[in-house]
């Protein structure tokens, strides 16, 4: 439980998730000292591209001070997978109690996206208290977020999916919002990405 607790520790204190795609390992380094150098140490890369697992491989080994994760971990064998892989936290686009087994036996942190009472009640009962709202942008926003939070006060948010650079600070300034998450500062190439980390990080040191 100690490295889920630094997990969400780390998140809350950057308040942002780069969710970063590779299409080839030959991007993970300029990519992920892009992000280093921008004052982030935490990264969700997607599952969904045939190069992902060794992407995802590279970074853990050679970024150990990272938080490297997996994200649109859709089932039991991918979150086994991208947990092999070094993967040292598990994100779904919606909630897998499958998944979310694997994850409690590894003690992994996970991340599961839930937009309605049902699933978040779902993941309360799997002792999940910290949930992806996504995408956050089609299921209501902040105004979602809010009504959602007078229900269940003790769950925190990580809004993704319509979050950007733009209205990321509106987002953090409620605080049942953990951290935000998204691609939008991926955009580019290595100078662009850190660029825009930093700016996002500067954004969110006003924040709280």
């Amino acid at each position: 439980m100690k490295g889920m607790n630094e997990f969400f520790e780390e998140a809350g204190k950057v308040k942002i998730i780069p969710v970063v795609v590779f299409h080839g390992t030959e991007e993970v380094v300029p990519v992920m000292d892009a992000l280093k150098e921008g004052g982030l140490k935490i990264a969700e890369i997607t599952f969904r591209t045939e190069c992902a697992q060794e992407a995802l491989k590279m970074a853990a080994e050679k970024y150990p001070d990272f938080w490297v994760g997996a994200g649109t971990v859709l089932n039991e064998t991918q979150a086994r997978e991208a947990i092999g892989s070094g993967a040292k936290f598990i994100v779904g686009p919606g909630f897998s109690e499958s998944v979310c087994k694997v994850c409690q036996e590894q003690k992994i942190p996970y991340l599961p996206g839930c937009v309605t009472p049902t699933e978040i009640m779902q993941a309360l009962a799997c002792g999940l208290s910290v949930v992806k709202f996504f995408p956050a942008n089609i299921y209501g926003g902040l105004k979602a977020i809010r009504a959602l939070s007078a229900a269940f006060p003790k769950v925190k948010f990580i809004p993704t999916g319509g979050v950007n650079a733009e209205n990321m600070e509106e987002y953090l300034a409620f605080d049942k919002i953990l951290a935000v998450g998204g691609s939008w500062m991926m955009q580019g190439k290595a100078e662009d990405i850190l660029r825009n980390t930093k700016e996002c990080m500067e954004k969110a040191g006003k924040i709280r």
